[in-house]
């Protein structure tokens, strides 16, 4: 069974496609390297012993998309990454979020509908539920107004695969809204490669780990928890990517309930800023420097995720714990030149 895999040289995109390679998937990937590194394609192949075939071009070319689906037209399956990510850039820059979020999945789903293929992943995030009013959030929470542009795009393309779906009783969809997805595959062939200055936590305490950084700023120390900063579930990259294989089966085997699903995907436990900090000194022996600094608009006080639905409709569960994600992601950290 073939399928694409758009964004797959990125973070999660690249993990994924290794479990996807492990289980006999044959696997297409289209990525226009603007978030991503040609190098990650060579740790894919030395992890699974298989190359998959890449393409190198951009999601917005209209002409580009409908000539790949006319080249190949054996596609099963769609798992949807492709997209930018940072909340802190999305709010400098919202309209280049909404041109290559929302467009770009636009443009699948129509290419979609002309060959009636079916069975779409789509990522997304809980960012879709702002501030919760309740923890843990289950996926009945309701999708709140969001604080960022890039968290519009996700509930925006929540709503659009949602209609899509309402017209079209041929077509399937699970979102699945990842909470804080953090580490690196046990191998460190491939982990999370930020290009530039990252914009997640995880890399910027890694590189300050290394020296690469002089110093981790903690974004906010007053919120309302019990040490003042950000509560996140952190998920490690391993289980994210199990979870769109058995997600993608549950498609192909025809075990949906519906044909358009919602599942959240994390751990069920929330980490402090500091606790991540502090799990990372412990398991690394590393001391990390770090200044509190001010609040960074369109971050949330607190989230983890109720995983009940996940665990018992789609059959997946968190393996891994926080430690074991920091640990992956110190090992793939000391690979990379400094």
């Amino acid at each position: 069974m073939k399928i694409l895999v758009t964004g797959g040289l990125g973070f999660i995109g690249s993990h994924t496609v290794v479990a996807l390679l492990n289980k006999g998937y044959e696997v297409i990937i289209i990525d226009n390297l603007s978030n991503s590194n040609i190098s990650v394609l060579e740790g894919i192949t030395k992890i699974t012993n298989k190359s998959p075939e890449f393409l190198k071009f951009d999601l917005k070319d209209k002409n580009r998309v409908s000539d790949f689906f006319d080249e190949c037209q054996d596609i099963e399956g769609v798992i949807h990454f492709a997209a930018s990510k940072a909340v802190g850039e999305s709010v400098e820059k919202p309209l280049l979020y909404y041109e290559n979020n929302i467009n770009t999945l636009v443009l699948l789903l129509q290419e979609m509908r002309r060959r009636e293929l079916s069975n779409f992943i789509f990522s997304s995030s809980c960012t879709v539920y702002g501030q919760a009013d309740e923890l843990p959030i289950s996926e009945d929470a309701p999708v709140k107004k969001a604080e960022s542009p890039y968290g519009n795009t996700k509930k925006i393309g929540e709503d659009i695969i949602n209609d899509f779906a309402k017209t079209n009783a041929s077509f399937k969809a699970i979102a699945l809204r990842y909470f804080n997805p953090i580490g690196a595959h046990p191998t460190a062939e491939i982990g999370e490669l930020p290009i530039g200055t990252p914009q997640n936590l995880i890399p910027y305490i890694t590189q300050t780990g290394t020296g690469i950084r002089k110093e981790l700023s903690v974004y906010g120390s007053d919120y309302p928890t019990e040490d003042g900063t950000c509560i996140r579930d952190y998920i490690h990259v391993m289980d994210l990517a199990e979870a769109h294989v058995v997600a993608l089966e549950r498609l192909v085997n025809n075990k949906n309930k519906s044909n358009y699903e919602v599942f959240n995907l994390g751990t069920g436990k929330g980490n402090s800023v500091l606790d991540v900090i502090t799990t990372f000194e412990k398991v690394t022996q590393q001391k990390l420097p770090y200044k509190l600094v001010d609040r960074r608009e369109g971050d949330i006080v607190e989230a983890y995720a109720e995983t009940t639905k996940a665990n018992s409709d789609l059959g997946w569960k968190a393996r891994f714990n926080l430690e074991d994600a920091l640990r992956s992601a110190w090992k793939w950290q000391q690979k990379q030149p400094k």
